[in-house]
């Protein structure tokens, strides 16, 4: 990737929020050679290896061997992979949202290739610079240099899959639409290769520095985490064992890779929605809370499930009912949280107070210091949490919302929709509706006046957001005034995209994971969790104390021999995995299976209202019609909204039907065929790959129940299969991704789809941060700063402007992507700047780094690279 960065305070290139460049004056940028790259990779992997090729006796010699394996092994991957990385550098730009915002998963999977090389060139220089000294520890170093080299050889084979997808894919086309085939072949291989190189001393290697001991400390927690689950303890015994057990996977980063990687693979959702809910317990939410902006509103509210009449937006004369959510798990009341950093008119009314629900804790609307009360606000944002539509609430999103509200001076309504597996697809979508038309009519108990509103989420809330968009112009309400979606999933089925290779090395979003969340959002997950036999509290105390025993002694052993290069060996001890259940549960013969398995479940808006003010269309969603008719034996039929001819399998997101001659005939030098005569069988797998390769393979197969399912393609659940008919009546959308995001591709094939539809769309791509910065964004500046973008955009929103300020600069990033814009003297840019090709580039007054330039940027940009996982 020759991407370019400016040179020099207020001279410097730098990109705003809606992808355009600034009209400053430029200089010549700096493009990253990727010869150089590879020429300073096989200069430091041949000294190294010319050097330490004598061998010797005992241990040191063990290391030094381990050492020449690795750098010679990291040579023939170099090898083959050079004209691969050259290939997609000349040809990932076809698939950018435009040419100002160079961003897709062809261009991350490259990156992360890149990061990679100058990790290990980064190590080399420093083993080259320290191996004569008496402390230098030649163990350690091997063993850094075999996991990065483990972690090339992964990456080799998923560009190798990039490749296929490169033929496959129709032009201009990020997803392969179809669950069978590649798809099919990603998922099968991303069960069998190794991934707990990517856990250990590599961790968060394609972040920024600032980011990865915050990814480290969430590793040891989830694995601390994994070792106490399902042990009927209290939460505090939990918590106390999790702590005294982590101590171990902070030591040995290949014990943590080896038991991150097992518990990814094996345990189900209920795992993953008890470890996402750690920071709803008491303690954490009130550290957080001490931590977080003090707001004088911060309301739990319980709004009860009654029906009520909202006025169309094409006549205010007529009205349609809206009924309140009943699927799966019938109607019960609509749960939200109510946050305003002044107390503004209305907030402190007694309808409002007998809405709230206790918390357990202290009331956080004190009426005794008689607050000064503020005029409604003309703004008001809804907003739908993440947690991949299974885990967290509102509370976990506290912190950021807090400081939103006093940033943007506006009340924010947050909705704690109903979650799964207890309460698939479509309970969520229907109470965020519910929320958003019961705030549009009740706008005076929050301190808002009704004019202007903004839908806001991240990734599943960002999913709702569109969705509970798509919802209210299917009933003919009001529409919001604008979306912001934050890393949104638009796309739930199991297609393959290049962005989403990445899930084999993500931390907080693996393939396994995102795959059984959305598969307990469609309805295929058991709702509950499968039982184990109770441990006496003798029996527990027993055995927590020998745990702890034993593993006080396994962590000063290894801390002891780490320290002293003893000649222990690197492998994993195998842990048995734990067993899941072998089948599960039949997909819920719900109300949400027949009204949502096809596109025509939402009511129509009729297309003619009555003159009298006093008439009523009482219009319900199909759901509800199912319900009743599932209760009382009387049924009414509805017109579908969607025509017949607008089925699905006749949404068509390919961008490019008739794509140039040359453009393909680049596209035929980099992408390759399958092999012929596939066919899926047992040795399909091994012929993914050319002959004379093969990546590592776990040791245990992942659990892959990848269910084709007619939910996951209904468009109210995957927006990117919505017919245009829905997508042009949408707000502006203004969408915020991560350049390393494995649902990178969701946001830029959204946004490709709204621009052929002429809908107000714009897309801002953050650099070098992980899916869920949000969560993270009191862990570093530049967390800090990706989600000031996203206030921006709601201001935008607000303010109707069409264009949205420029963010200001911040300090300097530690880039992990080659320097590209690290040097001295340079500040850099959180957002991706325009990119000049290598080929292109050179000619034109561009400064091009060269082979000695990069050692001084992998230095700088990777200062910790030799440290991490240490």
């Amino acid at each position: 990737m020759a991407s370019n960065k400016k040179g020099g305070g207020s001279s410097r290139l730098e990109k705003g929020v809606n992808g355009r460049r600034s009209t400053k004056h430029r200089e010549s940028p700096v493009v990253m050679d990727t010869k150089a790259v590879f020429a300073a990779l096989y200069g430091v992997c041949e000294e190294n290896t010319t050097f330490f090729s004598g061998g010797g006796k005992g241990s040191q010699g063990d290391a030094a061997r381990r050492l020449v394996e690795a750098m010679s092994s990291i040579q023939e991957h170099a090898r083959s992979l050079e004209p691969v990385v050259s290939g997609f550098a000349a040809v990932y730009h076809h698939f950018d949202f435009d040419p100002h915002i160079p961003a897709n998963g062809y261009r991350s999977l490259v990156k992360v290739v890149r990061c990679c090389l100058l990790h290990i060139i980064h190590k080399g220089r420093y083993i080259t610079a320290n191996r004569r000294s008496i402390f230098f520890r030649l163990a350690h170093n091997a063993g850094e240099m075999e996991a990065y080299c483990n972690a090339l050889c992964q990456l080799r084979a998923l560009l190798y899959l990039a490749q296929r997808m490169l033929h496959d894919n129709s032009h201009g086309n990020l997803f392969f639409q179809d669950e069978s085939g590649l798809s099919e072949s990603f998922v099968r291989e991303y069960s069998s290769m190794h991934k707990g190189c990517f856990y250990g001393r590599c961790l968060g290697f394609q972040f920024t520095p600032a980011i990865r001991p915050s990814l480290q400390t969430i590793a040891i927690g989830l694995v601390a985490f994994g070792e106490n689950y399902k042990r009927h303890q209290s939460g505090i015994g939990v918590a106390a064992s999790s702590f005294f057990t982590s101590g171990k996977y902070a030591i040995d980063p290949e014990l943590r890779g080896a038991e991150f990687e097992r518990i990814t693979q094996n345990l189900d959702v209920h795992f993953w929605k008890a470890f996402w809910n750690i920071t709803e317990t008491e303690v954490l939410s009130s550290l957080a809370s001490m931590t977080s902006t003090t707001v004088k509103v911060n309301r739990a509210l319980s709004v009860p499930p009654v029906p009520f009449d909202l006025p169309l937006a094409a006549n205010h004369r007529a009205s349609v009912t809206i009924a309140p959510p009943s699927a799966h798990i019938g109607t019960a009341p609509v749960q939200m949280r109510l946050i305003s950093y002044d107390l503004r008119e209305g907030q402190d009314s007694e309808t409002l107070l007998s809405l709230c629900r206790s918390e357990g804790g202290a009331i956080s609307l004190s009426l005794g210091l008689k607050a000064k009360r503020l005029p409604s606000s003309p703004c008001l944002l809804l907003h739908f949490h993440g947690g991949g539509f299974v885990a967290q609430t509102s509370k976990s999103h506290e912190p950021y919302l807090k400081s939103w509200s006093q940033d943007l001076g506006v009340p924010i309504l947050s909705v704690d929709y109903s979650l799964a597996p207890e309460a698939p697809f479509p309970r969520a979508l229907e109470e965020c509706f519910y929320a958003y038309c019961w705030a549009l009519r009740n706008h005076h108990l929050l301190g808002w006046t009704g004019e202007k509103i903004c839908l806001a989420g991240d990734s599943a809330g960002g999913n709702l957001s569109l969705t509970t968009s798509m919802r209210a112009a299917a009933f003919g309400v009001r529409m919001p005034d604008g979306i912001v979606a934050a890393y949104p999933a638009t796309l739930l089925t199991a297609y393959a995209s290049p962005s989403r290779l990445l899930t084999l090395m993500d931390p907080l979003l693996p393939l396994s994971v995102l795959s059984r969340c959305l598969s307990a959002y469609a309805g295929n997950e058991p709702q509950t969790e499968k039982q184990v036999e109770k441990v006496s509290t003798l029996s527990l105390v027993r055995r927590d104390t020998a745990l702890l025993l034993r593993d006080f002694r396994q962590g000063a052993s290894n801390w002891i021999h780490s320290f002293l290069d003893s000649s222990r060996a690197s492998s994993s001890p195998s842990e048995a995995a734990e067993a899941t259940p072998g089948a599960t549960d039949a997909m819920r013969k719900s109300v949400s299976e027949a009204a949502f398995s096809s596109p025509h479940a939402d009511p129509p808006v009729a297309a003619e209202v009555s003159e009298f003010a006093t008439r009523k269309l009482s219009v319900k969603s199909q759901t509800c019609q199912d319900l009743g008719a599932h209760n009382s034996k009387s049924t009414f039929q509805i017109a579908p909204l969607i025509s017949e001819e607008d089925t699905t399998e006749d949404v068509n997101f390919f961008l490019c039907k008739d794509p140039d001659p040359s453009v393909l005939s680049d596209l035929s030098l980099v992408a390759i065929p399958p092999p012929a005569g596939e066919e899926v069988s047992e040795s399909a797998v091994s012929r993914e790959f050319p002959r004379g390769f093969e990546p590592l393979r776990s040791e245990q197969l992942a659990e892959m129940r990848m269910q084709s399912s007619p939910v996951v393609k209904d468009p109210f659940c995957s927006p990117l299969l919505a017919p245009d008919s829905l997508l042009k009546g949408l707000p502006p959308v203004h969408i915020v991704a991560c350049a390393l995001d494995p649902m990178l591709d969701d946001s830029v094939m959204f946004a490709k789809r709204l621009r052929t539809l002429d809908q107000p769309v714009t897309l801002c791509v953050v650099d070098d941060l992980p899916h869920g910065f949000l969560s993270l964004s009191q862990l570093s500046r530049e967390t800090r700063e990706a989600a000031n973008v996203c206030v921006e955009r709601i201001r935008a929103v607000f303010t109707q402007e069409d264009t949205p300020p420029e963010p200001r600069k911040h300090r300097k990033l530690e880039r992990t992507d080659g320097g590209l814009s690290a040097f001295p003297g340079e500040a850099a840019s959180l957002f991706i700047g325009p990119v000049e090709e290598e080929e292109d580039a050179v000619g034109r007054g561009v400064k091009v780094i060269d082979e000695e330039d990069l050692v001084t940027v992998a230095a700088q940009s990777n200062t910790d690279a030799g440290e991490i996982g240490a």
